[in-house]
């Protein structure tokens, strides 16, 4: 009778990584990328270093997947409201109100991750900044191509600054991001939210018969 083989592959994993990916999620959500260490995230994902390496590499990759999976649970509102909404004000408006919803929920860090993971950065992790810095540039640049569509279909004044315009809503939402991080309550950020949109050109005038 011939016996079955049984190959061992490694000791099997003796955590569940979703799980410890969320708490690495929060440590650097709270700490931002520099002062987060590995004895940190060790600490908060509940696994030894050795662990932490084999099953999501050094730390830089593994805050490549943070913001990622970041991304997928709590960022990503911005770009979706732009997309979905039928006018680039529209979006910006529902963009900035869920901002100010998101950015204060109990429970949470407060602000978000993409925003304030790269502050007091060292010129070693430069790359890491690099990349949160272009993801920002994209998310304006997404809203800049929406303000251009919203010209040319004379929804906004031609003479409409689609960069600033654009620009302008990246800077509020960067600071509404830190007024939370300070403190601020949904409430406040609502008030900036409003006082932001005063800012966007009226509609263009059409005729009325």
């Amino acid at each position: 009778m011939a016996t079955k083989e049984t190959k061992q592959r490694g000791r099997p994993r003796s955590f569940d990584r979703e799980t410890a990916l969320e708490q690495a999620v929060r440590s650097f959500w709270e700490r931002g990328y520099e002062a987060t260490s590995i004895s940190d995230l060790t600490r908060a994902m509940g696994i030894s270093a050795p662990s932490l390496y084999a099953a999501f590499g050094d730390k830089r990759a593994l805050f490549d997947e943070v913001v990622a999976e970041y991304g997928r649970l709590y960022g990503g509102f911005l770009s979706r409201a732009v997309t979905e909404e039928p006018t680039a004000r529209g979006g910006v408006e529902r963009a900035l109100r869920e901002a100010a919803a998101e950015y204060t929920l109990p429970g949470r860090p407060r602000g978000c991750l993409v925003i304030s993971a790269a502050l007091n950065i060292s010129p070693g992790s430069a790359e890491v900044a690099d990349s949160l810095r272009e993801m920002r540039l994209s998310n304006v640049r997404e809203i800049a191509g929406a303000i251009r569509a919203d010209i040319a279909s004379g929804e906004l004044p031609p003479d409409t600054d689609a960069g600033a315009l654009a620009a302008y809503t990246g800077a509020v939402i960067q600071g509404m991001s830190q007024q939370a991080r300070d403190g601020a309550e949904r409430t406040e950020l609502e008030a900036i939210a409003e006082l932001a949109l005063k800012a966007w050109p009226r509609k263009t005038g059409r005729e009325v018969r």
